[in-house]
């Protein structure tokens, strides 16, 4: 059987980039998302290019009963021989200073960006580790290495990320398991719109002025960590557009 990735929010941006770039590799996928029409429609686009098998689970990450059931139900063959798990179900939602933020925001990144990437990797780590062998990916920010004005919850949730990373690899040194954390800075993805709820004005101001990162480019990065020798593993790894000096520092030449 060819290789295995697992990689959750595959429906854009980055989970979706990634799939594309696994399935150019040969490898088969577990895809998962919440839009199911997009989900369906990804998984046909995969096996009709790149002639891999795919698995859509189409729940939510923060819902650890839908987490539970749908991961688990993959055939044995399937869930006792993933390689790699990219955790990138995740997302930012309001940008206001820290008083005026809204209660519903702060909860869907919290159970998004933690608590949905704790319940995947709840239940497939035991799977590498009865293997003595997988990899690890979790899909952080350069927000979780600084914090910025009006970002503390983001901020925060994603340094939640970090940590995780840390420990996850900490715990899981005696079983032969890679743990990578990947720290983009400014990906135009429809990142922007999910944190500004469709509002262009704020949308275009985020990325005006200079060149960003694609969904591609971060996708091209994962796959050459997830690829290297058996022996070798990037622990952590910050990549920002060339324009990009810290988390809020940017070169706008326009």
């Amino acid at each position: 059987m060819n290789k295995i990735v697992l990689i959750t929010g595959a429906t854009s941006g980055i989970g979706y980039h990634c799939a594309i770039e696994f399935a150019r590799l040969g490898y088969n996928l577990i895809i998962t998302g919440r839009r199911k029409e997009r989900l369906q429609n990804i998984e046909n686009e995969l096996k009709e290019s790149y002639n891999v098998e795919v698995i859509a689970l189409n729940f939510d990450v923060r819902n650890k009963e839908e987490t539970d059931n749908n991961l688990n139900s993959l055939p044995s063959e399937w869930k006792n021989n993933i390689d790699i798990l990219v955790n990138n179900a995740g997302l930012a939602a309001g940008k206001e200073p820290l008083f005026e933020g809204d209660y519903r925001d702060w909860d869907q990144m919290i159970d998004t960006n933690i608590k949905g990437l704790l319940y995947v990797s709840r239940v497939v780590l035991p799977w590498f580790k009865e293997r003595m062998k997988g990899h690890v990916i979790n899909i952080c920010s350069i927000a979780g290495k600084e914090t910025y004005q009006s970002g503390a919850v983001y901020c925060a949730s994603k340094s939640a990320v970090n940590s995780i990373s840390e420990g996850i690899r900490m715990d899981c040194n005696p079983y032969n398991i890679k743990v990578t954390n990947i720290c983009p800075g400014a990906v135009d993805t429809e990142f922007s719109y999910v944190r500004f709820k469709g509002d262009k004005q704020k949308i275009e101001q985020t990325y005006q002025g200079y060149k960003p990162l694609t969904g591609e480019d971060i996708a091209k990065t994962i796959v050459y960590c997830a690829t290297l020798p058996e022996h070798v593993s990037i622990n952590d790894l910050v990549i920002t557009p060339t324009a990009q000096a810290s988390a809020t520092i940017f070169n706008r030449k326009n």
